[in-house]
């Protein structure tokens, strides 16, 4: 089966009874969109992708995106039909500033949509996010004309975007970049180097892509500080928007990859004859300002990755589950084959995905809602900053490290079918592991963790949502169901307490020790935030029940599955975050015990 059906009810729940989007609906800046109007989009989008895209993915996988011997970049025929139609859907302007041509919409709504059309084909979502974070930093940064000249067309999707940060010397050090901007004296510059995997750096469903790049100006310091951003268009734009002259500017190559192949991951390059034409963002010295802009919204869409492959891997495995006929299960007839989905095994690896499917969306979701409050100017917006602060490394590193092993997962359940790529489930597995690299490596959303985040408010705001937290698991003590899940996420918040005063008093002292010990406390403070809102979504599941009695049987299913689900990650995924302690705390010492040429 490598078809997609949308999880409308899960995202309905997930929206309505876990982040709260009535009360987000609430704020001013949403005036005009309700709760029944987003239900209508993320039905329709649902539809739409699951027709209109979904079938691309294998295209994409198996006849990818080259690069032509006279430089055109060129995509699949069905990624062209699909994007026409994604365009002309208006979907993609959803989030963004009305002014523009956007919906108006909040950020949780378009994450809806973002993991729908990432599970539909992910290689082909992947311009769209570029060009989402494109959009978002000349938002916030760009002169009144760059908006007025590129926001329409690309919110539309008529243009795409890109950025441009990675270099073949400097690799995730940005500060290290070496492309050079020379003022023309006219008020735009000339742009010369190299740029390094940029993902739809060139293509051909778009008659433009806007360029955002990394480079020093004259004299500019060293490091990070001396970096700008530039908007570099392919094709140069006319005063009336029309386009113009092609801008110096090529893709001499694209990567060939483990996966996502439908993707053209591109070297550009920057001034072969001359000097590409560009036009400063915000600013001398302000590029490491925007790209945060960008990276923060796009570590959490790389987050989402890990759910929509997880989801889109989950559903094909649950089908072959049910359909492969191989041994005799416990208590079946003697000498008849059973169904593998009765073998307890594969109970557990369904069941496995399903929980952490669940738990990631609850994630993800709770952190776009908490961007939307924080940009609502309420009385709750700070503290909303700071969720958000908090839950991005969680987010994108939790999620994609999940992602990459439910996948795992979804190929185990069809055994020696999941290893060849006829049934197609390998193709999540390899598209997938990308995302932990993506936005900063893991290891690097672990060290901004412990480095950035966890000492916010001299650590208050970690402990603050440890004890909201521990009020949780109160409320499922006192639960006869949920007393058990009460018990681990107790046991798993002091445990997550201890580590984390442990850190930060290493931190003073042995900084060394705080970077060791970062990559399980990411894995262990992700989980027990994921414990905790399972938690909500168990007793919102139980609650919801109790209101609809025996009125409608299918509503009533779909809650227990909710609550069964969120209980098998409580009791049996959640004790993990627990025996991490001992994995944070070791401090730096076995690490560095042994020379290199020991290792």
């Amino acid at each position: 089966m490598t078809s997609y059906t949308p999880p409308i009810d899960d995202i309905r729940f997930v929206l309505e009874h876990v982040v709260g989007l009535e009360d987000l609906l609430a704020a001013d800046r949403f005036d005009g969109v309700d709760g029944d109007m987003v239900a209508t989009v993320v039905e329709e989008v649902g539809r739409f992708l699951a027709e209109a895209v979904a079938p691309t993915n294998r295209d994409g996988d198996q006849i990818g995106s080259v690069r032509t011997d006279d430089g055109r970049v060129v995509t699949p025929d069905s990624f062209k039909t699909a994007y026409d139609q994604w365009v002309a859907s208006g979907f993609g302007a959803m989030p963004f500033n009305p002014e523009y041509g956007g919906g108006g919409f909040p950020w949780v709504s378009a994450i809806a949509v973002q993991e729908m059309l990432t599970s539909a084909n992910m290689a082909f979502s992947l311009c769209s996010l570029l060009t989402q974070g494109a959009i978002d930093a000349l938002e916030h940064h760009g002169s009144p004309e760059q908006q007025a000249m590129y926001l329409p067309k690309m919110l539309t999707g008529e243009w795409t975007g890109t950025m441009n940060l990675t270099e073949p010397q400097a690799g995730s050090d940005v500060g290290a970049l070496t492309t050079r901007a020379e003022p023309v004296g006219d008020g735009s510059w000339k742009i010369t180097g190299q740029k390094i995997y940029i993902t739809y750096g060139d293509h051909d469903l778009a008659e433009n892509i806007i360029h955002l790049v990394l480079a020093r100006t004259p004299g500019a310091p060293p490091g990070t500080k001396g970096i700008s951003m530039f908007l570099v268009p392919k094709f140069l734009v006319d005063d009336d928007g029309s386009l113009g002259e092609r801008n110096d500017v090529s893709c001499v190559s694209i990567e060939h990859k483990l996966g996502i192949h439908g993707s053209p991951t591109c070297v550009m390059s920057y001034g072969d004859d001359g000097g590409a034409i560009g036009w400063l963002v915000g600013g001398e010295g302000a590029g490491m300002r925007n790209m945060f802009t960008m990276m923060n919204n796009a570590r959490l869409s790389v987050g989402l990755e890990g759910l929509a492959l997880a989801e889109r891997a989950y559903q094909q495995a649950l089908d072959y589950a049910q359909e492969r006929v191989q041994g005799t299960a416990i208590g079946a007839e003697p000498g008849t084959s059973s169904p593998i989905i009765e073998h307890p095994d594969v109970r557990r690896m369904l069941m496995t995905q399903r929980a952490w499917i669940d738990a990631m969306r609850y994630l993800i979701y709770e952190n776009a809602a908490a961007i939307d409050r924080a940009g609502s100017g309420g009385s709750d917006a700070e503290a909303a900053k700071e969720l958000t602060d908090l839950l991005i490394p969680l987010s994108k590193g939790l999620c994609t490290d999940i992602g990459c092993e439910m996948t795992s997962l979804a190929v185990q359940v069809h055994g020696g079918m999941g290893y060849v790529e006829e049934t197609g489930v390998a193709q999540h597995f390899r598209d997938i592991r990308i995302a932990p690299i993506y936005e900063g490596t893991n290891g690097i959303q672990a060290a901004d963790l412990v480095g950035r985040k966890l000492p916010m408010r001299g650590g208050a705001v970690v402990a603050e949502h440890l004890d909201s937290l521990d009020e949780r698991a109160k409320q499922l003590g006192a639960n006869a169901e949920l007393e058990v899940f009460g018990r681990v996420l107790t046991d798993a918040v002091a445990a997550t307490r201890r580590s984390s005063e442990w850190l930060l008093q290493r931190a003073r002292e042995h900084p060394a020790d705080l970077l060791a010990g970062s990559a399980p406390y990411l894995r262990m403070l992700g989980t027990v935030v994921c414990g905790g809102l399972a938690a909500k979504a168990a007793m919102v599941a139980q609650e919801q029940r109790a209101a609809n009695g025996e009125q409608n049987a299918e509503l009533d299913g779909f809650l227990h599955a909710k609550l069964v689900a969120a209980k098998f990650f409580g009791e049996q995924i959640l004790p993990a975050a627990i025996a991490l302690e001992g994995a944070v705390t070791a401090g730096v010492g076995d690490l560095y015990a042994l020379e290199p040429q020991q290792l």
